[in-house]
Formats: structure tokens, sequence, C-alpha cells
């Protein structure tokens, strides 16, 4: 979640200075970690493919389903596509880069490295803004009423994902030439995120509570269609923060690992630490489609239906 600054100098093993990026490749601080980067490298292969045909089911159940509000959707299909890009692009050049990091081919292991962070970083903003897109969706929904539809419309909602896009494209991309505005980038973007995150989530928990309390002081019977409305809402929400607390948890250690090599020598401990905390930031994306289907009883649904099929046409 955090952008690195490639290009500050820092200290390797013989004490020379070196740009952080020439020592991703550095063999003195692999030399110790060959099996365990083929290890790495052999489970991240088996989460890219998790990733990508998870990901490419929910894409489909998506793209099948018609009760989810088009513009939510939307971005749910978006963030899928991020999870897919991480399965199809980011994964892989990691691995390969990890391959050549062990077989100390250096100018390839270099360009690979630039390659996974940079699609790395691209990825990770996107996926970042839409979760927070989603839960100021969530909270429109709340507040709006009948309103909502009227106002969060599938074309508002494909400008926003195109934004999204191009924002974090340019911004990952600018590193390359300027990595003082990316990582101002970062400094803003990241608790700008949380703090609309949370105050969402929060507005929408006591506007749900107002709204229980106020359906309790009623003598006559509660309207039956409200409260399936209100079930499936919650039902919407919850998978909003589930995504959210998911992807928190597996970024966290990758933040701290940024954090440890940009306040202080790029050492084996923490690059031992930064390698196994890049899995848990790919894990992430594997996880999701497990959420999609544990939340969305529609998602799952058309996720069996599919797999149905495509069993029935293989057989």
């Amino acid at each position: 979640m955090l952008q690195i600054n490639l290009t500050t100098p820092n200290l390797t093993g013989d004490g020379q200075q070196k740009p952080r990026q020439l020592l991703l490749c550095c063999s003195y601080l692999t030399a110790e970690l060959h099996s365990q980067l083929t290890f790495i490298s052999v489970l991240n292969s088996f989460l890219s493919v998790t990733a990508l045909f998870g990901n490419a089911l929910i894409l489909i159940a998506l793209y099948k389903e018609s009760s989810l509000h088009p513009p939510s959707k939307l971005l749910l299909r978006s963030l899928a596509t991020t999870d897919l890009g991480v399965g199809l692009i980011s994964e892989p050049l990691t691995i390969i880069y990890w391959m050549f990091e062990v077989n100390e081919h250096k100018n390839i292991c270099l360009f690979l490295s630039s390659a996974a962070l940079l699609t790395g970083s691209i990825l990770c903003s996107i996926s970042l803004l839409t979760l927070t897109a989603i839960c100021v969706d969530r909270l429109l929904a709340l507040l709006l009423g009948l309103r909502y539809r009227q106002v969060v419309t599938l074309k508002r909602t494909y400008v926003i994902v195109v934004t999204i896009w191009i924002v974090s494209a340019v911004f990952s991309a600018v590193q390359r030439w300027n990595e003082v505005i990316s990582l101002w980038y970062w400094i803003i973007i990241i608790p700008l995120c949380v703090v609309t995150s949370i105050f969402s989530y929060t507005k929408i928990f006591f506007t749900l509570r107002h709204h229980q309390n106020q359906v309790q002081d009623y003598v006559q019977q509660p309207n039956q269609t409200n409260q399936l409305n209100i079930a499936r809402y919650k039902k919407a929400v919850s998978t909003a923060i589930w995504l959210q607390l998911t992807l928190a948890a597996c970024y966290l250690p990758f933040g701290v690992a940024v954090a440890l090599w940009t306040n202080s020598e790029l050492s084996a401990s923490v690059y031992q630490l930064w390698i196994y905390s890049q899995t848990l930031v790919f894990l992430n994306s594997s996880l999701n489609p497990i959420l999609y289907c544990w939340k969305l009883e529609e998602v799952r649904q058309a996720v069996k239906e599919t797999i149905r099929q495509v069993l029935c046409y293989c057989t």
C-alpha cells in the first residue's frame, strides 16, 4: 500500500551507497534465502492461479447477476478486475523476478523488479480507492433513500471508476521521474481513504441504530418489505467492511516492511519480512472471491451455476 522511494541511496553490505532498486537484486541479501525464495515462489504460483480463476469466476457471476444495483456492481467488478490483474500480471512478474534473483541474473532482475513494483503500486492504489468508493456508495444509499438511484447513476459511476484507474496509473508511473510527487500522493491518499471509510461506516452504524429505535417506537406492524430491504442493505455493508478489513490485515505487514526499509539499512531480515509480506498482499486477491461468495448470496449462486455449466461442458 505504501510506495517506496527507489532512488534514495542506501548502504549495502560492503558499506557503499546504492539506489534502493539495486538493493532488491543484491546477492548479499539473498545468499542465505535461496531455499526460502524458491518456496515463496511456489506458494505464490498457487496463489496466482487461485486469484486468476477465482476473480474470473466472480466477474462472470457479476456479469450474469441482475439483482444488484448496476453502479454498486460496477464498483465490485472494478475491484475484482484489480485482483484478477494481481493474479495475471503483478504476481507472476514478482515470481519470475525472485527466480532470476536466485540465479543472480542482475539485469533481468532489475527490469522485472521495476515492472512488478509499478504494476503492484497501480493495482494497490485502485483497490484502496475503489473500496473507499464502495463505502461512500453504501452511505449514500442509506442517506438518499429513494433519491439514491437518481443521484448515483451508472454513467457517473463509470466516470468515477475511470478516474480512479487513470489517477492510480499516473501517480504510480510518475515515480520514475519524480519520486517526491509519488510519495506525497501516498501520504495524502492513504489517510484520506482511511478517514473517509471510518466516517462512512460510523455514520451508517449510528443511522441504522437510530432507524431501529424509531421502528421499535411504532405500535403498528412494521413494513415487511422495508425490513427485507434493510436486511439486504446490512449484508451489502457487511461485505464492504469485510473486504476492507481483509485488505488492511493483508497490507499492514507490508507497510511495516516498507517503513523499516525506508528508515534503516536494508538487512537480510528486513528483506525477508519484505518478501513474506508481499505474499500476504497477494493472498488478499485470492481471499476476496471467497468473501464475495460468502457474503453475497446472489453472487454465490451465480458462481455455482457457472461452475456447473463449465463441468457439464467439459463432460
